[in-house]
């Protein structure tokens, strides 16, 4: 029988980038359901705060390699084993015309949102393939389903999210191991700021109007929330998803076109 009510009470879970914004919202909600969860950020000073809000926490850089590898061994020393990848971790990369855009920023954004990605579940493998009922939560972006002028290397760098997604549904479902793809509108934020910043900047036209127009994007006409991110992540990691693999989930508030 299918359970009606999410408990995660023996689960292991990692969140990348789980110690502040969404990420945080994300580690909070599993925790909440009764998972041990461990989360990492680039920032030290993220993962001391983590720390000191009771969450095991690691300082990790998912665009290399090494690192990441070095992180899914500490993984298997806490929590003996993982049953849930959160794959959060993402930049906003640059804005701007395509044909001002910095080569290195451009990589960057992939080595972060993409390679990232690549690499942890890459070493996370061996120990998800251990568990029952694993799974793989990617975030992508609804600039992963449609374009986005001036936000080229994200957008670019989140379809790659879920092209990944939807193969390694595929390659990993022998395993029994779900892979799905969260593709979240704009997210009410620090970091959604900064990008409304950026544009209006780039169009050279007022914050303001440009926040109107972010808003407009969505029928509601409001910003997504990270607790309803938090809520889809939990959701697709459980066993009220158990035959939900491969998808790219919007949570957008019906989102049709991104300025």
């Amino acid at each position: 029988m299918i359970p009606t009510v999410l408990d995660y009470t023996g689960r292991r879970v990692l969140v990348t980038a789980g110690a502040a914004g969404i990420g945080h919202s994300i580690a909070s909600r599993f925790r909440e359901l009764g998972a041990s969860v461990l989360v990492t950020d680039v920032r030290p000073e993220a993962v001391a705060s983590a720390r000191d809000a009771g969450y095991l926490a690691e300082v990790s850089d998912v665009s290399d390699e090494s690192d990441v590898e070095g992180l899914m061994e500490e993984v298997q020393s806490t929590l003996g084993g993982l049953d849930v990848l959160v794959n959060n971790a993402g930049i906003a990369g640059p804005t701007g015309p395509i044909e001002t855009l910095d080569s290195g920023a451009w990589l960057k954004t992939f080595d972060v949102n993409v390679h990232g990605q690549f690499y942890a579940v890459k070493h996370a493998l061996p120990m998800l393939r251990k568990a029952e009922e694993p799974a793989i939560v990617n975030l992508s972006s609804a600039a992963g389903r449609l374009g986005m002028a001036g936000r080229s290397p994200y957008s670019a760098s989140k379809w790659a999210v879920v092209g990944m997604t939807k193969t390694l549904a595929i390659e990993l479902g022998a395993d029994g191991i779900r892979v799905n793809a969260i593709c979240p509108g704009a997210v009410n934020g620090p970091r959604i700021e900064a990008v409304i910043e950026a544009k209006a900047s780039m169009l050279d036209r007022p914050v303001k109007e440009v926040s109107d127009l972010y808003h407009a994007q969505s029928s509601l006409n409001r910003l997504v929330e990270a607790e309803d991110i938090a809520n889809m992540a939990v959701f697709l990691a459980g066993p009220l998803a158990r035959n939900v693999n491969g998808q790219a989930m919007a949570v957008d508030g019906n989102t049709e076109k991104l300025y």
